[in-house]
């Protein structure tokens, strides 16, 4: 990103341009999802990873695919399937023979790259699945005595099909609270299932171009994480937190620690990518859906009344004052 400059890249008002930028020049390739492009493109200024839930065909790899042309990110696609082994994700050591005698070297597997997509996850098996672990926390693998860095920026964008469905194995809570967001994927409008259709099936695809290269992310993380957050501000959003872990008839098990830390970051993120270099009440409350969904458990009174996370979500924030 060398014709922006030193400058350029340290400047809050010209980086969140830059990256509206690249969020317009996504939305050329996706139709109708704007609400998911923009929480995906807040866990890309954060650093974290999403877990994307819904039906097969809705568009989730082409989005990860452009996504990957607009930042200029190494891009692999991983399907996982209930035969997949970890080793086929993180790589493995061959025996490799010379003149000096036999030696082991490491094959770099296809997580070796900045923009992950692992494809309906929730089809391999619980022992496959724990290989993003340490992927997706450390930014490293460890295989034999070895540990390899991943390149950076580094971002695991999953896909998941409702677990109604046959053949899913539940992603473990360990694995679950790794991810920044769970955004659910809804099914499109007849009129925007049109434009699909006209856009995917027609004899010219969009132009998409890149608009920014991992320095230039780099660069927006960095300024990310300096906009300041007001105590009153911090108060609410811990609030939010604590209110899973109080008396609640719908939920069994309340968010980590790890939940503050994300909200913090997403609304932080949020202020960014709006122009703003302060926190408010708002970016707490629209991003506490994707950040805490799939880190509270229901009881089986919430269940049993048909609550999702959502509803329970939405009965803590209307109770938490208004702001």
């Amino acid at each position: 990103m060398g014709e922006l400059g030193n400058n350029g890249l340290q400047d809050p008002a010209y980086m969140a341009q830059r990256i509206a930028a690249c969020e317009r020049e996504i939305q050329k390739g996706i139709i109708g999802q704007q609400e998911i492009i923009r929480q995906v493109m807040l866990a890309m200024l954060t650093g974290g990873n999403v877990l994307l839930e819904g039906m097969p065909g809705l568009g989730k790899t082409r989005l990860v695919s452009i996504i990957g042309k607009v930042f200029d990110l190494s891009f692999k696609r991983i399907q996982f399937t209930p035969d997949l082994m970890p080793s086929d994700v993180t790589g493995t050591n061959i025996i490799i023979k010379n003149e000096r005698g036999s030696a082991f070297s490491f094959v770099r597997g296809p997580i070796f790259a900045n923009l992950i997509l692992a494809d309906e996850i929730n089809r391999a098996t619980p022992k496959t699945q724990s290989a993003l672990l340490e992927a997706m926390q450390e930014h490293t693998v460890t295989v034999g005595n070895d540990s390899h860095a991943l390149t950076e920026p580094f971002f695991v964008l999953a896909t998941q099909n409702p677990i109604e469905n046959e053949g899913t194995y539940p992603l473990p809570e360990a694995q679950l609270d790794r991810f920044m967001f769970k955004i659910l994927v809804r099914f499109p409008s007849k009129e925007e299932l049109k434009e699909i259709v006209t856009l995917t099936e027609g004899s010219q695809e969009p132009d998409i171009t890149k608009q920014m290269d991992s320095e230039g992310l780099l660069a927006a993380r960095a300024l990310v994480n300096q906009i300041p957050i007001a105590e009153a501000v911090m108060d609410y959003l811990l609030d939010i937190v604590m209110q899973t872990h109080v008396a609640n008839p719908y939920i069994k098990e309340g968010a980590s620690p790890r939940a503050a830390q994300a909200l913090i970051r997403a609304s932080r993120a949020k202020a960014f990518l709006e122009g703003r270099f302060n926190v408010s009440f708002q970016d707490v409350k629209e991003t506490a859906f994707p950040v805490l969904r799939h880190r509270i458990l229901l009881s089986f009174d919430a269940i049993s009344e048909g609550m999702t996370e959502d509803n329970v979500m939405q009965k803590i924030l209307e109770g938490n004052g208004k702001r």
